[in-house]
């Protein structure tokens, strides 16, 4: 079998990767609905794969993965990779999960940071009113994640919360620096609120940043202690950063019991390692649309077990092709996985062209995993046709 063609079209804003072979069999991958721009990245690989057998995954990847690059650079190599899978796992007839040694549980926890109402306003009663609408969901989550700080405007729409002017520009989280006595102790009452409503049944993780100082990370970390927080995430970097900083991230995280956790926009498995060695956080949080693909995350998480450290994969913006991606490299790894973000498509009639996931996905707060070959979801390709621009009508042709 050898490669003939790779292809990118963006349908519903998401880039969309198309590996097609001799042999008639396709894989798809799939790139964050934040990065339409990426489509013309990924094309730049097509000449490193054309001939190649597919189903040499590590091989082909070893051509192409020195050429990525932290978010968004790396989500073009990682959609490739989750293709590849995607071919493999058709051709002998078995699911992604397999090749990626089988598989630890039949149904995969997940959490929530994207089954949401918008936020009101920056009140107690308004972070209470939207984690009461995530407790309410049908799906049942046990985990739910909610942006605070400067994961968001929070601090800007807040008068008096922090020294300094927000910054502007083409990409968020833009804005950093110190807080005030006042900005910290507003957010502090608004996260209490938020746990006094969930209760102990679901948990609750807090989205950051980045953006913090190292003082008001502690100061935060160490005000909310007492409510068994799963975790709090970006504080130092992270969306867009293409750096790591683990040196910083490992002060905070001595300073505290509660689990520190970044990683979604970290590049490759070397740039994991000084985090983990160094105990740097306590949890990690790769996206296989960013990281490499599925078999990078698994590396990672592999060795981050070896260091006692957990695993809560990032994916809020990966799609339905990305969210079977997950379920399948999730299923396989070690005990130190605690739950992955749900991936909510929009628009809507993403799950009338993606055929092949549970319905409903997620049942009590698990989706069950399934044993299709590759991974195991396939277009309707007549309805997702109406969706294509001008320029990408061809993308589903022979």
């Amino acid at each position: 079998m050898r490669i003939t063609d790779l292809r990118c079209a963006v349908l519903g804003g998401y880039p969309i990767v198309r590996i097609m072979t001799d042999e008639g069999i396709d894989g798809y991958g799939q790139i964050e609905s934040t990065k339409s721009s990426v489509r013309w990245h990924v094309l730049f690989y097509r000449e490193h794969l054309l001939g190649e057998d597919p189903t040499d995954v590590a091989r082909v990847m070893r051509k192409i993965r020195r050429l990525g690059a932290f978010k968004p650079w790396g989500s073009a190599v990682s959609a490739i990779e989750m293709a590849l899978w995607d071919i493999t796992g058709k051709a002998y007839g078995v699911p992604v999960y397999k090749l990626l040694g089988g598989k630890l549980r039949d149904r995969v926890r997940v959490y929530n940071g994207g089954v949401r109402q918008p936020l009101r306003g920056y009140q107690p009663e308004d972070f209470v009113e939207h984690v009461r609408f995530m407790k309410q969901a049908p799906e049942g989550f046990s985990i739910v994640k909610v942006s605070v700080g400067y994961h968001g405007p929070m601090f800007d729409a807040l008068s008096g919360a922090r020294y300094g002017d927000p910054v502007r520009g083409a990409t968020p989280y833009l804005s950093r620096g110190p807080l005030t006595e006042r900005g910290l102790r507003h957010l502090v009452t608004c996260v209490e609120a938020m746990k006094a409503e969930l209760g102990e049944e679901i948990g609750l993780a807090l989205d950051c940043g980045p953006g913090w100082t190292v003082p008001d990370a502690i100061r935060f970390a160490r005000a909310v202690e007492h409510l068994n927080l799963l975790w709090l995430e970006d504080l130092i970097t992270g969306d867009y950063t293409p750096y790591v900083l683990a040196d910083v991230y490992r002060e905070v995280t001595q300073q505290t019991t509660v689990p520190i956790h970044t990683g979604e926009q970290i590049y490759l498995r070397e740039n994991f390692v000084e985090l983990i060695e160094r105990h740097a956080v306590r949890i990690i949080g790769p996206d296989p649309a960013d990281v490499g693909g599925l078999a990078e995350l698994k590396w990672v998480a592999e060795y981050a077990d070896l260091h006692g450290l957990l695993i809560a994969p990032h994916g809020i913006y990966d799609g339905l092709i990305g969210l079977a991606a997950l379920v399948h490299v999730c299923a396989t790894l070690p005990d130190n996985f605690i739950a992955f973000e749900y991936p909510v498509a929009r628009p809507e009639w993403w799950y009338d062209i993606v055929v092949g996931l549970p319905n409903p996905i997620v049942v009590d707060g698990h989706i069950a995993v399934w044993d299709r070959p590759g991974l195991g979801v396939r277009f309707d390709v007549e309805r997702a046709r109406q969706y294509l621009a001008e320029e990408d009508r061809g993308f589903f042709d022979e």
